[in-house]
């Protein structure tokens, strides 16, 4: 049931937006908070990069992810999750050939705009933006 002090649903709510490395779906955002549900195809990676005004907290729903967090790699299995703290260089990567890369990702800080990213490095020409 929802509160009177909660729109039902949200502009941005379940707006999907393609890249060339997966996609995003919005699944809620306020002002306090944006949730993603972010796939990453077989053998992609998103690029390497930092953020100035959030944090992220990235739960892996399905398949595993190479993250790249500070210039050390690990895994991180369905089942379990990962937190970048606002000014940590970071990337996540689908190692798989064949299964999506699908993460829930919880976003906090002042300002969650895609333009709030500095890239380090990107597979598809988009750093110093």
């Amino acid at each position: 049931m929802q509160s009177e002090t909660e729109p039902a649903v949200n502009d941005a709510a379940h707006y999907r937006e393609d890249r060339p490395w997966g996609s995003f779906t919005i699944l809620d955002e306020r002002p306090e908070f944006k949730v993603k549900r972010i796939e990453v195809f077989p053998g992609k990676r998103l690029s390497y990069q930092r953020h100035g005004k959030r944090s992220e907290h990235w739960y892996i729903v399905r398949g595993t992810a190479k993250v790249t967090l500070n210039g050390s790699e690990f895994l991180v299995t369905a089942g379990n999750a990962v937190d970048i703290a606002i000014g940590d260089a970071h990337r996540v990567e689908n190692p798989h050939e064949s299964d999506v890369l699908v993460f829930i990702e919880v976003q906090t800080g002042t300002y969650f705009g895609e333009d709030d990213i500095e890239r380090f490095e990107d597979d598809f020409g988009r750093t110093g933006i």
